[in-house]
């Protein structure tokens, strides 16, 4: 070995013993003809120090012409720095006083510093990525995620899961994301794709009687990216036979709540549960952040009476076709935000609803007025009723000072745009949300049909084998978008962190199921043939999920976006600036794959 100890380990419990350290230069400090280096590696920093006294000429004129991280191995004693301790260094209670240098290696000046407070635009950061892994944060972000997989591997092991790998190179099936497609050069004109999830896999597992299975997996989806995505990712892959619903929420809550307890020191409470109809009618929104209150109320009764003619046609209008939903009115009540919310900021914030497909955005301010009575401002409050105005100060519980905000359109608008701005009030205007405070809650019960207006039909939420609640199957014909499925997703401060399903394992029900999609029995087995099959040879009652392992480690962290939790990412335009990818084939390669190319070559972005 070429050191005796890292960087990190040294205490005062090694003083006065010879040690020898390896590791990169921080930085380099000469005071007055004695010079300190900061020797670092991945456990910590040492300071170093040549007295020409102690190291010879010889050796402290080379340490003369040390630079930033060049690579160096040192010999020397272990010494107290006395009242010089650097309390901010676990080492900081010693030096070592070097007798002996061997310089490694020699470095380029870098391009910007390895230093915790260093500021460095992305774009550089991933060109460089190999230097970027040496700074603090980046290295404390892997530790982290190797000590959540490390601790992920061995709770699923205790609990009688068997890690399986599934292929990587499979078969192209329709519906969900985009899948990235692979050439065959042995079999011409014929593509692999690459895997989206090991879905279709982890359901032949249970088939085959392997009733506990878990894969850390990887996924591929050719998806617009953004700050929680990527092209390639990673997820904690499990699927359960013999279960119910509860049996694998209660598997999935064990893992987060050792994840916090061993990593974060943070003892969770049991996880709340809450139906998606909840969710939405009270966030407008199926992963709701609870780290502030600001609940949405249905107004859609009160409308009907209170003065204002938005409100009351958005409840009366009966020309929507039956997909659409009901119209109705709701509101938020931001308290106490009278002084925060500007005139332009209300403006600021009506854009940002009509963005989300509003039409507008109705808000009152409420102030105090004469006589202990509330002012009620602005463009909405002259239209409401002085009965209406008593009534919504009951139902909000207004107060002066606080503001509202109201959304009347149809059921999904609606909780589209005031789900939307509550986060937007809460998180980024108001501040209400708090730094580690960790609010974890399951979503469960989601419907198994959404209209598409793309397509002009029901489509499935989740995908076509999730299994709807027994006593809703009768309705998949007649009412498919009140059938709910037998689905769960765990939701942390607003971000879905894992989620999945209970499936169909019945060919009665999962015929039902392809019929309302307007899949025929022969385009089912075009797309799901070698699935189908295996289901008819005993398929035990199943179900699973999976965690987003990269967005996991995000929120652990602290992270703004996965790729600061990712060693090698892609940008935001799925670029990899630092292996200068993905950039055209060759012409030999080309042939080779029986490909030829329409698209022109063209510059990177």
């Amino acid at each position: 070995m070429l050191r005796t100890h890292t960087c990190g380990d040294l205490r005062a419990a090694h003083l006065d013993q010879t040690v020898t350290l390896a590791g990169w230069v921080q930085n380099r400090r000469d005071h007055g003809g004695i010079i300190f280096i900061d020797l670092r590696d991945r456990a910590g920093i040492t300071q170093i120090t040549f007295d020409p006294d102690i190291c010879g000429p010889a050796v402290h004129d080379l340490a003369n012409k040390l630079r930033s991280e060049w690579v160096l191995q040192i010999s020397g004693a272990v010494r107290s720095r006395g009242d010089k301790t650097n309390p901010n260094l676990a080492t900081g209670a010693i030096e070592v006083f070097a007798t002996a240098l061997t310089v490694l290696n020699k470095a380029e000046t870098p391009p910007f510093e390895i230093d915790e407070h260093a500021k460095v635009g992305e774009e550089v950061r991933l060109k460089y990525r190999f230097l970027d892994l040496r700074r603090p944060a980046m290295q404390r972000n892997l530790i982290l995620r190797h000590q959540a997989v490390k601790l992920a591997r061995d709770y699923f092991d205790a609990n009688g899961f068997i890690e399986i790998e599934t292929p990587i190179l499979c078969k192209h099936t329709p519906g969900g994301a985009r899948n990235y497609l692979v050439p065959s050069r042995v079999h011409p004109g014929s593509f692999y794709a690459l895997a989206e999830s090991p879905q279709l896999f982890k359901q032949l597992l249970m088939v085959s009687g392997y009733d506990r299975y878990v894969q850390i997996a990887r996924c591929f989806r050719d998806e617009d990216l953004r700050q929680d995505r990527q092209p390639e990712f990673t997820q904690i892959d499990l699927e359960m036979s013999f279960i119910d619903m509860d049996d694998i929420m209660t598997i999935g809550e064990g893992l987060v709540r050792g994840l916090w307890k061993k990593l974060m020191n943070h003892e969770l409470p049991p996880l709340r549960r809450m139906t998606y109809a909840e969710a939405m009618a009270s966030y407008g929104s199926d992963k709701p952040d609870l780290r502030f209150a600001m609940p949405i109320v249905d107004l859609s009764d009160w409308a009907k009476d209170c003065g204002f003619s938005v409100f009351q046609s958005a409840v009366a209008a009966t020309d929507r076709p039956s997909h659409a939903g009901r119209g109705v009115v709701r509101a938020l009540n931001a308290k106490g935000a009278n002084e925060q919310l500007s005139r332009r900021t209300l403006d600021q914030l009506t854009e940002f609803a009509k963005g989300l497909g509003a039409k507008g955005l109705a808000w009152i301010k409420v102030a105090a007025g004469a006589e202990g009575k509330l002012d009620w401002q602005g463009p909405a409050a002259k239209n409401i009723s002085d009965a209406a105005r008593e009534a919504l100060r009951v139902r909000l519980d207004v107060a002066a000072g606080d503001v509202l905000f109201f959304g009347a359109d149809v059921e999904k608008t609606v909780c589209s745009v005031l789900g939307a701005l509550r986060v937007e009030l809460g998180v980024n205007r108001l501040g209400l949300a708090k730094p580690n405070d960790w609010q974890f809650l399951w979503v469960h019960s989601a419907p198994l049909f959404e209209w598409s207006e793309e397509a002009q039909q029901f489509v499935a939420v989740h995908h076509p084998f999730t299994a709807p609640y027994a006593e809703d199957i009768d309705r998949i014909q007649t009412d498919r978008g009140h059938v709910r499925s037998k689905s769960y997703d765990m939701v942390l401060n607003g971000c879905e962190i894992g989620g999945g399903s209970i499936r169909i394992h019945d060919a009665e029900t999962q015929g039902k199921v392809f019929a309302a999609l307007g899949i025929s029995a022969e385009d089912a087995q075009r797309k799901f043939g070698f699935l189908l099959h295996a289901l008819s040879f005993g398929a035990p009652p199943h179900g699973g999920m999976a965690f987003g392992l990269d967005r996991l480690i995000m929120l652990m962290a602290g992270a703004e976006s996965i790729r600061d939790v990712v060693a090698f990412p892609k940008t935001q335009r799925a670029r990899d600036e630092m292996l200068d990818c993905p950039t055209p084939a060759g012409d030999r390669q080309l042939k080779e794959l029986h490909l030829v190319t329409a698209a022109p070559i063209q510059a990177k972005a």
